[in-house]
């Protein structure tokens, strides 16, 4: 009798590197286009300013509920930290639309930095790396040190970027800081994921891991 073909291969995720790009920077990248869209061109015009930053921050909220949807559709989960996340933007986007207050869409990056480093830290306090938990994911070659030195790092790089955003918010436009969120973030956090490759390797984590923990990394 012939063996049963690989059924872990049916299981088996497809590939997602598309799905987590749009996930993790599609409802931003919508933000950004919405803003852009209906910004006036005069930069004298707070008003239409406002306008066009409550319009964008409604077509944030709708894209990362269709972001929801896609993640659960293809990769067939959605993990803890985009829970979390997308809470946290429903949250401050009402806030935004009900006040007619950029103050509030700016704010919540430093919200959702300053939850995950709570989280982390706790975690740590206790000797359990909750990233792993927050990722939901199966690196099951990283052992538990690598785990938490990669939940400590994350936890002070969470606390830094908090900082920079909150500083951003009290210290520049809002059209600078949207382009500081979309495009200097993005790029910090990449370069800060690169940096923890050496570490993870070190304790066990393979190379198939490691390409899927850059192309999915923490975010808010």
């Amino acid at each position: 009798m012939n063996a049963p073909k690989n059924e872990t291969s049916k299981s088996e995720k497809p590939k997602s590197s598309w799905v987590n790009l749009i996930v993790d920077f599609g409802p931003l990248l919508v933000f950004f286009l919405a803003y852009r869209h209906f910004s006036p061109g005069s930069d004298g015009d707070a008003i239409g300013t406002v306008a066009a930053v409550i319009k964008g921050t409604v077509a944030f909220m709708v894209a990362t509920v269709i972001a929801l949807g896609i993640s659960k559709w293809r990769l067939g989960h959605v993990s803890p930290m985009l829970w979390l996340t997308t809470l946290l933007i429903l949250g401050f986007g009402a806030l935004t639309v009900v006040f007619h207050n950029a103050f509030w869409i700016q704010i919540k990056p430093t919200a959702v930095y300053l939850m995950f480093a709570g989280v982390l830290f706790f975690g740590l306090l206790r000797g359990e790396p909750m990233l792993k938990y927050l990722l939901q994911s199966a690196f099951e070659d990283l052992d538990e040190t690598g785990w938490m030195k990669l939940s400590r790092n994350w936890a002070w790089f969470f606390l830094f970027l908090a900082a920079l955003n909150t500083a951003l918010v009290f210290t520049v436009s809002f059209d600078t800081w949207l382009q500081a969120k979309l495009w200097g973030f993005t790029v910090l956090s990449l370069a800060f994921t690169f940096s923890q490759l050496p570490m993870v390797l070190k304790h066990g984590m393979g190379a198939a891991a490691t390409e899927e923990l850059v192309e999915n990394p923490p975010h808010d």
